[in-house]
C-alpha cells in the first residue's frame, strides 16, 4: 500500500470521491500543511494555523496508480481558484499536493503540467505542490461525512454533482460498493 495527500477544498467532498475509487483502501480527512501541532477543526477555520483541509489515501498502486489518483484530483475540483472552493474560501480551502517522496513530487509536478498545458481549464493551475511534513487526523466526526449525512444539504448541493461528475468522468474507476444509482 501507498500513500498520497490532497488538499482539494472541503475535505468531506474530497474523502467521499475518492472513497468510491476502486484501489483506494482508507481515505482519512485531516489538516495538514501548516505551523501548529494537533489543530482542532475550529482553529483550521479559523485561516490562522497554515494547515488545510486535506485527505490521507492509502491505495494499492497494482489497481490504481498515483497518477490516475492526481488525475481525478485536478477533474474534481477547481485548481484555479487560490485559496477557495465554491462557497468555502481561506487559506484552509487551498488546492494542495502534499508529496511523500520525490518520485511522488515529479508525477505531481508533471500532471500539473499536463492538465494546464491541456487547456481544460481557462485559467492557470494554482495547485500548491509541497512536501508533506506532518498530518493530524480530523475529528471523528468529519471522518466518512458524507456516507453518514447524505440528506445534509451541504452534501446534497456540493458533494453529490462532484460524485455524478466521478462516476460520468471516471466510471470504470469506481469501486463496485459505491456504485451510483
Amino acid at each position: 500500500m501507498e500513500t498520497a495527500t490532497f488538499a482539494g477544498g472541503c475535505f468531506w467532498c474530497t474523502e467521499a470521491v475518492f472513497q468510491r475509487l476502486k484501489g483506494v483502501e482508507s481515505v482519512m480527512p485531516g489538516y495538514t500543511g501548516g505551523a501548529i501541532a494537533n489543530p482542532t477543526y475550529d482553529q483550521v477555520c479559523s485561516g490562522r494555523t497554515g494547515h488545510a483541509e486535506a485527505v490521507q489515501v492509502t491505495f494499492d498502486p497494482a489497481v490504481i496508480s498515483y497518477e490516475t489518483l492526481l488525475n481525478v484530483f485536478f477533474q474534481l475540483h477547481d485548481p484555479t481558484t487560490l485559496n477557495r472552493q465554491g462557497a468555502d474560501a481561506g487559506t484552509q480551502y487551498r488546492s494542495a499536493v502534499f508529496y511523500h517522496d520525490e518520485a511522488q513530487k515529479e508525477t505531481a509536478e508533471r500532471v500539473k503540467a499536463e492538465v494546464d498545458a491541456s487547456g481544460h481549464y481557462s485559467d492557470k493551475l494554482v495547485t500548491e505542490i509541497s512536501p508533506l511534513t506532518d498530518f493530524y487526523p480530523a475529528e471523528a466526526y468529519h471522518q466518512d461525512f458524507y456516507q453518514r449525512n447524505q440528506t445534509y444539504p451541504y452534501c446534497q448541493v456540493v458533494i453529490d454533482p462532484k460524485i455524478t461528475k466521478l462516476y460520468k468522468t471516471f466510471s470504470e474507476l469506481t469501486a463496485p460498493r459505491f456504485r451510483h444509482s
